[in-house]
């Protein structure tokens, strides 16, 4: 606990305290009242829908670099190794200028810098749908798997809904696989225009579209080849400038 009270970042909701009496056990964040990512991304019908106004282009871009420099911060500035373990739209909360607050980093995993391969868990964590496959492998776990779950979120950003709800033409349910093939096929084309949320009805810029795709991409291959979340913070660093109104100065 004491080392989560020291984490503070622009990016991360911060701990103002705890209690911690017999079996109750409870954390005391500050109070966003823009609520989480899902209830401005998606549409009712998956899981959001809150609001009546397509969430804008760089306000999704403004939400991703936030997220990615959050997470950044966690693997990379601490003092200690602070793996997320449940990165999903629920838990990345804004403020009325649409700056991303990382929630839930209480819950994180604390880990030595020179920890090895990985941290051991006596149980899975995550939200289905968002977990690294190494969870269901039983492997020692690394910061990879924020990785792997950015990687989604960043692709829902894009695409406007829950990745886990995508189907194929039969009607089945998309598999990792089919998924990645279908974004090197959007890479390698350069039609990322087919797969951004229609709701935006193309105002959106494709640069930092086929980049987000291409990161959301490198994200889902395996975790000796996953980007690190410095580095990914980087590249959307890099293609912000291009925005007329860049998510961060």
């Amino acid at each position: 606990m004491t080392v989560l009270g020291r984490i503070n970042h622009m990016s991360l909701v911060r701990i103002w305290g705890f209690c911690s009496e017999r079996k109750h056990k409870l954390l005391v964040y500050e109070y966003l009242d823009y609520q989480s990512l899902d209830l401005h991304l998606f549409d009712a019908a998956d899981g959001g829908g809150c609001k009546q106004t397509t969430l804008a282009w760089s306000d999704r871009y403004k939400i991703a670099l936030g997220t990615a420099r959050g997470l950044a911060y966690l693997h990379h500035e601490c003092l200690e190794w602070v793996i997320h373990c449940d990165v999903k739209p629920e838990n990345i909360l804004l403020t009325r200028e649409f700056d991303t607050k990382i929630a839930d980093v209480g819950l994180a995993k604390l880990s030595k810098r020179d920890g090895g391969a990985g941290v051991e868990f006596t149980h899975m964590r995550g939200t289905s749908g968002y977990m690294a496959p190494e969870w269901a492998l039983n492997l020692p776990i690394n910061a990879k798997v924020d990785v792997y779950s950015f990687g989604i979120v960043l692709l829902e950003i894009v695409v406007g809904s829950r990745v886990a709800d995508q189907t194929t033409e039969a009607g089945d349910r998309l598999q990792l696989p089919q998924m990645a093939q279908a974004l090197r096929h959007v890479v390698d084309s350069g039609d990322v225009m087919s797969l951004v949320d229609a709701r935006l009805q193309g105002q959106f810029n494709p640069r930092q579209a086929m980049e987000m795709v291409r990161i959301s991409l490198a994200c889902m291959e395996e975790r000796s080849i996953r980007p690190v979340m410095h580095d990914i913070a980087k590249s959307l660093t890099a293609f912000d400038d291009e925005d007329e109104h860049p998510a961060y100065h």
